[in-house]
């Protein structure tokens, strides 16, 4: 927000600090040269009413875009905006060919009902039937990939095999996606599998107003028995803010109606549905919070009852690093029996097992299937997780550092130089400030400080910044504004990667004060509140 009048001020003050003319020693005078160089271009930069824009809006790396020269000069923020976007979405196009978009699940069931429900009596002449016998008994693997053919045209092959009890088949499935417009887009689908015949689809998706959309879903397939349709018709509002409705119509094999509301919010997701149609008609009602924590946990709970029966179902899910979820949920059922389902969410992959305990409402399958994945979660997090991630942390810290070393040996050293020059601007603006018992900076440091005791183990990495800061002071106040404070004049980063913050140690009216603030919290001083009380 600095006038153009504020950006020539500062620009003359640092001129006038690192003008070569100004020092004499060889160095020195390199160093300066230097400087100087570097607070022209950054004048150059923000003098200019479109790189200042260019630069406002999309610092650095929006001054490297390509494209620029060629395009004719704008006057407001919002011109600059709307190139800068559209040559970005020419770049993208240019790399359009070379995306995809992989989707895939695995989902292994297990049949481990001999935990629980095993006749002892029956099997104790059978070599090796004193160990339980813990069976898969289906899986079920697909996978899809989107190819971008144009801006408006996608296609989609996908495929899937499974087996179940020995006996099993595959499909495959090919789609051609268009967008037609802002409002829609429509979708054909051609499949063939060796358990059913050939199969063609119809998809297509229209926003009707901009709180209500439609999706439509026609499908033939062809089978040794003829042709079986289908036909599927989704109609869903936006109810308020958070909210959705959505009415459901299928029509075919398994012909139901179905409505449901999903309410989703920050902290919690509540769903209910009714659905009649044959063979099944249920109502579901399941409620799932959302804790505020870095690990994004969940828990969550739904009941269902209909004409197979009632199933309870309870569980949580946790992010246990930066691409992986992991989920476990415990089902109890009449007549289901008791099941323990873990999923992991891997980037766009989803492995699933399933895992049947027991055809019954035993309570000692119910305690196992929930006290048991805790158990075994909270031993893996301590002793393989955490330790993974403080690795894989430190991995990447280093290889930040190795990527930077070069670059932060000289912002170092132009620091240093910085520090060396400001010397005598230091020296006179002290004693102006003491002359009128004003600003003086006694201490300043900057970078990772550690107060926490559990972090006691950390090594502190700070940096002297008291004479920096004492050469912004300026009629006895000293202003830092909402940014970080690597880029401010004899300032460099001493711990790349890790927060840092700003720890200030000044003298007002011949009182001392100090502060602590974070690196990109904005810093004005002095300030009563940070006055040390002589009691303490």
């Amino acid at each position: 927000q600095a006038s153009q009048e504020e950006l020539k001020a500062a620009y003359r003050r640092l001129c006038m600090l690192y003008h070569p003319d100004k020092h004499r020693d060889p160095e020195l005078k390199t160093q300066a040269e230097r400087l100087f160089n570097l607070v022209h271009q950054a004048y150059e930069v923000l003098s200019d009413p479109q790189t200042r824009a260019i630069y406002d809006i999309y610092g650095r790396r929006g001054l490297e875009m390509e494209g620029w020269e060629v395009v004719e000069r704008k006057r407001t923020p919002a011109e600059i905006r709307e190139e800068f976007e559209r040559l970005q979405r020419e770049r993208e196009e240019r790399r359009l060919q070379q995306r995809t978009n992989p989707k895939g699940t695995i989902s292994v069931g297990i049949d481990a009902t001999d935990l629980f429900d095993r006749y002892d009596e029956e099997y104790e002449d059978v070599p090796g039937s004193s160990f339980p016998q813990i069976e898969i008994n289906k899986m079920h693997i697909s996978q899809s990939i989107e190819a971008p053919l144009t801006a408006t045209d996608t296609a989609i092959l996908s495929g899937n095999l499974s087996t179940q009890n020995g006996n099993g088949g595959g499909s495959i499935n090919l789609a051609l996606r268009r967008v037609t417009s802002a409002k829609g887009w429509g979708e054909l689908e051609f499949g063939a599998g060796d358990l059913q015949g050939p199969l063609f689809g119809l998809k297509m998706f229209r926003n009707l107003t901009p709180r209500c959309f439609i999706t439509t879903n026609c499908a033939l397939q062809f089978s040794s028995r003829g042709i079986r349709p289908g036909l599927t018709t989704v109609l869903a509002r936006n109810l308020d803010k958070n909210t959705m409705g959505y009415l459901q119509w299928r029509w075919g094999i398994q012909s139901a109606m179905n409505t449901s509301i999903v309410r989703d919010t920050k902290t919690s997701h509540f769903t209910v549905a009714l659905q009649l149609g044959i063979p099944h008609s249920f109502m579901m009602v399941s409620y799932q919070h959302k804790f505020q924590d870095e690990d994004q946990t969940r828990v969550k709970g739904s009941l269902k009852a209909g004409f197979f029966g009632t199933i309870v179902e309870y569980g949580a899910e946790r992010k246990i690093s930066r691409h992986s979820i992991l989920g476990a949920t415990v089902s109890v059922g009449v007549p289901q029996g008791v099941s323990l389902k873990i999923k992991l969410n891997r980037a766009s992959q989803t492995y699933f097992f399933p895992v049947h305990l027991t055809d019954q409402l035993l309570p000692s399958a119910v305690f196992y299937a929930t006290v048991g994945p805790l158990v075994i979660y909270f031993a893996m997090h301590r002793l393989i997780i955490k330790p993974y991630l403080r690795a894989q942390k430190e991995r990447e810290l280093e290889k930040q550092r190795e990527d930077t070393a070069s670059d932060i040996l000289q912002k170092k050293q132009e620091a240093e130089a910085a520090v060396r020059l400001m010397q005598e601007s230091v020296r006179r603006i002290i004693e102006a400030e003491e002359a009128r018992m004003g600003l003086i900076v006694v201490n300043a440091w900057y970078g990772k400080f550690v107060n926490d005791n559990s972090r006691k183990n950390e090594k502190v990495k700070v940096i002297d910044v008291t004479v920096p800061l004492q050469c912004l002071v300026k009629d006895s106040k000293l202003i830092l504004t909402e940014a970080s404070k690597v880029g401010l004049p004899g300032f460099y980063d001493p711990c790349v990667g890790e927060e840092k913050s700003l720890k200030v140690l000044y003298q007002f009216r011949g009182v001392l004060h100090q502060v602590m603030s974070a690196d990109n919290e904005a810093l004005r001083i002095p300030k009563q509140s940070h006055r040390i009380d002589a009691d303490g």
